[in-house]
C-alpha cells in the first residue's frame, strides 16, 4: 500500500520535485520533501499537504544520508542550470550512491529526453552518465524518466516578460517542431513509476505531451492570454554568448529533436498527455 511507503523527494520545492511530491501526497504516499530551505513558502505549502519537510543539500553527503534513512523510495532531480553541468553530475552520482547505501528499494531518476542518443549536448551527456551510475548500483528496482522541453518554461522569468510584450522569443527555426511536456505530467509519470516498481524495473521513458512549432505555440499562448503573441527567432550566436550548452541544445532541436512516443506512453501508463492548448489555458498570464 502506498500509505506504508515513504518516498524521499529531492528538489521538492522545484518544478519536477514539487510536481512529484504533490502527486504522491494526493495518492496516499508518505512524502519526505527534501529542500535546502524548509522555511520557504513552497516548503510550507508541501507541509500543509502532509509532507514531512526535511533540510538537505545535494552538496552535503551527510545531510543526504540523514534524509534518506528509512525511505523506501527516492526521487532524484538535479538542476544543471543552477549547479552547472559538472557539479550537477557529481550531485546526481553522489545522491544515487548514498541512496543505495541507505537501503532505498526503488530509485527514480529524472534525466532528460534523448539523453541516451549521443546528442553532444553537455547537460544531456552528463545526465546520461548519471543514468549509467544508477543502473550500475543494483537497486532492487529503479526507473528513469526523461522529460522533454517544459511548457512551463514559457512562464519563467526568461520567457514571460517577452510574452507579456507580445513576443515569444527563442533561438530555433520557425519550422522546427518541438516536443514539450507540462511539468504536472512529470508528476503523474513519477507516481506511475512509484506505483509499479517491479513491473517497470529498469525501464526508461522519454515523456512528452505535445509537439508544436514556435509560431503555433505563440498563437496558442496568445489565445490563452487574450492578446496577440508572435514568434520572434533569436539569432543562435546571441544565445551562444549567454550559454554554449543552451545554444548546442537549440541547434540539436533544429537538426534532430526529441522522439518521445507520446501515444505509446499514454496508452501504457493511462496518463492523458497535456497539450500546449490545455496547459496554456490553465497558466497565469495576467
Amino acid at each position: 500500500m502506498a500509505s506504508s511507503k515513504t518516498v524521499l523527494v529531492s528538489g521538492a520545492t522545484g518544478h519536477q520535485g514539487g510536481a512529484v511530491a504533490r502527486e504522491l501526497l494526493a495518492h496516499g504516499y508518505r512524502v519526505r520533501a527534501m529542500t535546502r530551505k524548509p522555511q520557504s513558502d513552497s516548503a510550507r505549502s508541501l507541509g500543509k499537504l502532509g509532507a514531512e519537510v526535511v533540510q538537505g543539500d545535494m552538496d552535503d553527503e551527510a545531510s543526504i544520508a540523514r534524509v534518506l534513512t528509512g525511505a523506501w523510495g527516492a526521487f532524484s532531480v538535479q538542476n544543471a542550470q543552477e549547479a552547472g553541468v559538472e557539479k550537477e553530475e557529481i550531485q546526481g552520482k553522489r545522491f544515487a550512491k548514498v541512496a543505495r547505501e541507505a537501503g532505498v528499494q526503488h530509485f527514480v531518476y529524472t534525466s532528460v529526453g534523448s539523453a541516451h542518443r549521443k546528442t553532444g549536448i553537455p547537460h544531456f551527456e552528463s545526465k546520461w552518465r548519471i543514468e549509467e551510475t544508477v543502473r550500475s548500483l543494483g537497486f532492487p528496482s529503479h526507473a528513469v524518466l526523461r522529460p522533454v522541453f517544459f511548457m512551463d518554461n514559457f512562464i519563467m522569468p526568461w520567457s514571460k516578460p517577452g510574452i507579456d510584450s507580445g513576443k515569444l522569443m527563442m533561438g530555433i527555426k520557425p519550422q522546427t517542431v518541438l516536443q514539450m511536456i507540462a511539468v504536472e505530467d512529470i508528476g503523474k509519470y513519477g507516481r506511475w513509476v512509484f506505483d509499479n516498481p517491479q513491473e517497470l524495473n529498469g525501464r526508461a521513458f522519454d515523456i512528452a505531451g505535445d509537439a508544436r512549432t514556435m509560431p503555433d505555440t505563440a498563437r496558442i499562448i496568445g489565445e490563452a492570454a487574450g492578446k496577440p503573441v508572435e514568434f520572434v527567432p533569436v539569432p543562435i550566436e546571441e544565445v551562444r554568448k549567454a550559454s554554449t550548452d543552451f545554444a548546442v541544445m537549440l541547434e540539436w532541436f533544429d537538426r534532430v529533436g526529441y522522439n518521445a512516443d507520446i501515444p505509446g506512453n499514454s496508452k501504457e501508463s493511462g496518463i492523458p498527455p497535456t497539450t500546449v492548448s490545455q496547459w496554456a489555458g490553465r497558466a497565469a498570464w495576467s
